[in-house]
């Protein structure tokens, strides 16, 4: 197979150019060159999709596959799909869950209401809508849309299951969000790239949520995971939601990947998945995605790359000791 990877070199697009080149596909990535493209042998273009003349590097080649992570100005999905449309077999645009109508419902499948399109920036559901629909424009039936949820594993530069493993490595006492048997529903970022590519040889299009089956991991076992990994000294302090949120605490972002129960936790972690485990979604254990991700922190000196355009996540270590000495 003859991939375009669009992106290619942080988080998910790096976990596509890598299995890809493992499978012996010949790829090629185009970029902006913020990140060299480590994998031998692969093809590495220039340019900037948001210019003018931004995919010139890409005139006179044709492929038979082309992936695009791209998350902004769904007019960049518009202007590579158009170019590409007669050159590449199919597109897979990853998308996101964020496209359905919120709060999605619980058990939403592929069919649930949609939010509309829209170019605001601001709109980060709005704009992946525009995308997929961009992609249909030009590539119809041959675009696969992938439906991500939340995306864990090596390389995340967002900033969640880093800050968890980072957290517990300090060890002492561990504000741990309950109910400690909460599920939780994510993919890991090599899976969702396995898959992606397995669609993508099988002629696959239209759209599918891609993420792992609901309580493919708890709240408790994603925690003693991180604990296993680092092996530290941390003591698991398990609280109510109620406590926790009195305290002024945000559920997502000063702690990742939580959400209490109730409607959005059902949106986000509930998310009806059959459809892709029916097309070959294999979901690796929690563990050896908490311990992978370790080992790549540790590779890399423990401190995670964060995405420019999103903000740090994690709890303030002061909040987190005031919170635990109040629910002594």
């Amino acid at each position: 197979m003859r991939l375009l990877v669009l992106g290619g070199t942080e988080f998910v697009g790096r976990a596509v150019v890598e299995a890809a080149v493992a499978r012996g596909w010949r790829v090629t990535v185009l970029n902006r060159g913020r990140h060299t493209v480590t994998q031998a042998g692969v093809v590495s273009l220039r340019g900037d999709r948001t210019a003018p003349d931004g995919l010139a590097a890409l005139s006179g080649r044709s492929f038979d596959a082309v992936v695009d992570t791209w998350s902004w100005a769904p007019s960049a999905v518009t202007a590579s799909a158009s170019l590409l449309s007669s050159v590449a077999g199919s597109y897979a645009y990853v998308s996101s869950r964020s496209v359905y109508a919120w709060p999605a419902p619980r058990g939403a499948a592929e069919d649930a209401p949609l939010v509309p399109p829209s170019d605001d920036l601001a709109d980060y559901a709005g704009i992946k809508r525009a995308g997929e629909l961009a992609a249909i424009e030009h590539f119809g039936d041959r675009a696969l849309l992938v439906r991500a949820g939340l995306i864990l594993g090596p390389q995340e530069n967002v900033g969640r299951l880093p800050w968890w493993l980072t957290r517990i490595a300090r060890g002492g006492d561990v504000l741990a969000p309950g109910p400690a048997s909460l599920p939780l529903q994510y993919v890991d970022v090599r899976d969702l790239a396995e898959w992606t590519l397995d669609a993508l040889a099988a002629g696959l299009g239209g759209a599918y949520n891609l993420v792992s089956p609901p309580g493919h991991a708890t709240m408790s076992s994603l925690l003693a995971a991180c604990a296993d990994a680092t092996g530290a000294s941390a003591a698991l302090r398990w609280a109510d939601p109620e406590p926790i949120l009195d305290a002024g605490v945000e559920p997502w972002t000063d702690l990742p990947i939580w959400l209490p129960p109730g409607e959005t936790h059902d949106a986000m972690h509930t998310s009806d998945v059959s459809r892709a485990l029916a097309t070959g979604l294999r979901c690796r254990p929690v563990a050896e995605t908490v311990a992978d991700t370790w080992a790549w922190l540790r590779s890399i000196g423990g401190v995670a790359p964060q995405r420019d355009d999103r903000p740090p996540l994690g709890l303030d270590p002061d909040t987190e000791a005031a919170l635990l000495k109040r629910l002594t």
